[in-house]
């Protein structure tokens, strides 16, 4: 019974570190732009190729 309590705490204890590390990324701004990043890929330039084919 004592490995359930035991449990109990380190399951919260790992909560609280993720609840932490969510914080902190929000604070340093990791969730600012979440629109830009995903309409970026419908509107980048094709990369050129590095050798053109003669005519």
């Amino acid at each position: 019974m004592s490995a359930i309590y035991l449990l109990i705490v380190v399951s919260f204890l790992v909560a609280l570190a993720f609840l932490a590390a969510f914080l902190w990324a929000v604070k340093s701004g990791q969730y600012d732009d979440d629109y830009t990043p995903s309409i970026r890929m419908l509107f980048e330039n094709k990369p050129e190729p590095k050798h053109k084919k003669p005519d």
